[in-house]
């Protein structure tokens, strides 16, 4: 099992950037396929980027390619999710997610372990 802990949330003005930071701790992300997902109020959960072991090919949906760029330190036991560029509809809680295959995906429901979310607003 592994358990996720997001945070660098925060508000910024439109055109900002922020990096998010998901820790693991338990098992080794050697094994996991780690995605960042968000939601916003009244939206469903919105799959953005994954990164899959052991190559760290990175996927990335349409709404962030270019903007966000998603990494990995497997000694840390860290991803983050580097956001530039940020814009008011990138405003809601950002969550990152394991699913233990190397093998990408940007569905919520092939996940199997959650952290609690950061928040991130854009606004001026």
């Amino acid at each position: 099992q592994v358990q996720l802990v997001e945070s660098g949330g925060d508000l910024v003005q439109p055109g900002g950037s922020l990096r998010l930071s998901c820790a693991a701790s338990g098992d080794t992300l050697k094994s996991y396929t780690i995605g960042w997902f968000r939601q916003a109020p009244g939206k469903e959960r919105e799959g953005l980027s994954c990164i899959t072991p052991p190559t760290t090919a990175e996927y990335y949906a349409d709404s962030v390619k270019g903007r966000f760029a998603i990494s990995r330190d497997n000694a840390k036991k860290t991803v983050y999710l580097q956001m530039d560029n940020l814009k008011s509809d990138d405003t809601a809680i950002y969550y990152c997610a394991a699913r233990k295959s190397w093998t990408s995906s940007l569905q919520a429901k092939s996940y199997d372990y959650w952290g609690q979310g950061t928040q991130v607003t854009v606004s001026s």
